[in-house]
């Protein structure tokens, strides 16, 4: 699921400032921006992350902004000499109006200092960095939340209609069994013409023919599912993995009543194509399980 959250916590030693984006995946997938003194810590920001979160593409961005210290010359002399330098070199040499950009070269990486760049991170900063990390999965999460609560009702209308059409098959079917008997009946008799094949006999093997091409199991098991599906959606929870079995059984069942189908005539075009709806609810319900969690 989608979803953005940012997170600023002040604390005595600086600034820092957490901010989540999360798209679909199937599975956990992390990207952190942060700056290189934090990396020693990335292992407990993935946990504060893994905590919550369990599925999706997530950018990590963490900013941290020490406090300058005492006594200390935030500005970096040398680098703002060269960089005007270089200003003025550029400017004359390609004959360009202008003067130097302060705003622009405080922004340059190194030219502010707060003289603490060298030391250690305290374990009062470590905690606070994770604790606005899960600070901002919490905030991101109630956000998913809602997406998903929308999502879910959308599964929930798509898991009614397919029983809906599973009805309409079912009524066909009690109608369809004896034509299909009938017919396959008369085709057999045809084709064992003067073969002097005992009618019981034959009635007896079309009765069994017409039993292995009946789909009153698959209609139910396809029945079954959708209402563990929509009873899935209601419990809440993590869900999105096990939608994926569930939706690969709907879809195998929706795939043999289609094979079972043939030589029904109208009847067979009419259950067809209430098959083919059914397989097309279902293959929407999985693109929407993908924005799941």
């Amino acid at each position: 699921m989608t979803g953005f959250a940012r997170v600023r916590k002040q604390i005595e030693q600086g600034e820092i400032a957490v901010s989540l984006k999360s798209v679909n995946h199937r599975g956990l997938d992390m990207h952190f921006h942060m700056p290189p003194e934090l990396d020693a810590i990335e292992n407990e920001v993935r946990a504060a992350i893994r905590n919550g979160v369990s599925r999706g593409h997530v950018q990590i961005h963490v900013a941290w902004v020490r406090t300058a210290a005492a006594g200390a010359a935030p500005l970096n002399r040398p680098l703002l000499a060269a960089y005007i330098s270089a200003f003025r070199e550029a400017a004359e040499l390609y004959l360009l109006p202008g003067q130097p950009d302060l705003n622009a070269a405080f922004r340059l990486p190194g030219m502010l200092s707060t003289g603490a760049e060298d030391q250690e991170l305290s374990e009062d900063v470590v905690k606070a960095v994770v604790d606005a990390v899960a600070e901002a999965v919490r905030i991101l999460n109630s956000v998913r939340e809602r997406e998903g609560a929308a999502t879910a009702g959308e599964l929930r209308h798509r898991c009614r209609a397919i029983c809906d059409l599973v009805t309409r098959m079912e009524e066909i079917r009690a109608g369809a069994v004896a034509a299909f008997q009938k017919r396959l009946k008369e085709k057999l008799a045809d084709l064992l013409r003067g073969a002097g094949i005992d009618p019981q006999r034959l009635a007896q093997e079309a009765a069994l023919l017409t039993d292995r091409s009946d789909i009153a199991e698959e209609l139910m098991r396809l029945r079954t599912h959708a209402g563990q599906l929509e009873a899935m959606l209601s419990n809440g929870g993590e869900v999105g993995k096990r939608l994926d079995f569930l939706l690969q059984e709907m879809n195998r069942e929706s795939n043999t009543v289609l094979s079972k189908t043939g030589g029904l005539g109208d009847l067979g075009l009419t259950m067809t194509e209430l098959a083919l709806a059914a397989k097309s609810e279902i293959d929407k319900i999985r693109e929407q399980s993908l924005n799941l969690e």
